[in-house]
């Protein structure tokens, strides 16, 4: 039962989320009240189903290319051979942190443009950090007893990482992608203002003509990928744990 009622909200919040953005008119009824009279209730201007895939896509590129950068500059820094380079790899991961997102964004549309693509270089490096310092932190805190055995049993270097250091950390590091994920999804409505095809199209369209049901609209759809995301990855977390405590 202590398992049965969390699972049954999640499909209740995974099956109202779908009749959503597949069939919105659905829920007309309940949104009219906040829409100004002889406006729209729902949102006219594109569907709400493609502008849900092209912020997932959008939020996805940037991660798994934060991912692939944080994940190997982490290794690179717990290697013998890399790791005076700490200190930069830090600095490199940190500048994500130090301009916000709309600062970038400014920054990078007069050298790409407007579209798709300052918004993914904005996600990008403000995703480096929570994946570089928790996959850091994986290696770091490695039982020493453990990779000696491996290098005991004549394993090379990029053998122990493989099979032994990157399996034992993945749960740290779905940590890491996970912050970066639900940060993404957020910060990616933003990226609207100079023309990415987000749900931040639905919120901006609703400040501009007041209508708070486009804006409730964006917000709830944002709001329940975040959930459903965070709780999937943290899903892949636990299971993860798991598989490593009965090895």
């Amino acid at each position: 039962m202590r398992h049965f009622i969390p699972t049954l909200l999640r499909l209740l919040l995974l099956t109202l989320f779908l009749t959503f953005v597949i069939h919105p008119a659905w829920y007309e009824p309940l949104l009219r009240p906040l829409a100004p009279s002889g406006a729209p209730v729902i949102y006219d201007r594109g569907s709400l189903l493609t502008l849900t895939l092209l912020h997932l896509r959008t939020v996805g590129i940037a991660t798994v290319a934060a991912t692939i950068i944080a994940l190997g500059l982490a290794i690179l820094v717990t290697r013998p051979f890399g790791r005076e380079f700490l200190p930069l790899s830090r600095s490199l991961v940190n500048i994500g942190q130090t301009f916000p997102p709309v600062a970038v964004l400014a920054l990078a549309v007069p050298a790409f443009g407007f579209g798709e693509k300052p918004t993914l270089i904005a996600l990008f490096l403000y995703g480096l950090l929570p994946i570089f310092e928790n996959s850091l932190t994986g290696f770091l805190t490695l039982p020493s007893n453990v990779t000696e055995a491996a290098r005991g049993v004549g394993m090379t270097g990029f053998q122990r990482l493989l099979r032994v250091e990157l399996p034992l950390c993945i749960p740290v590091i779905l940590g890491g992608i996970k912050l970066t994920a639900v940060i993404g999804l957020s910060t990616a409505t933003i990226g609207s203002t100079v023309a990415a095809r987000t749900l931040g199209e639905v919120i901006i369209a609703g400040l501009t003509s007041n209508n708070l049901s486009f804006v409730l609209q964006g917000g709830l759809i944002v709001s329940a990928l975040a959930v459903l995301i965070y709780d999937g990855l943290s899903l892949l977390e636990r299971v993860s744990a798991r598989r490593i405590d009965r090895s």
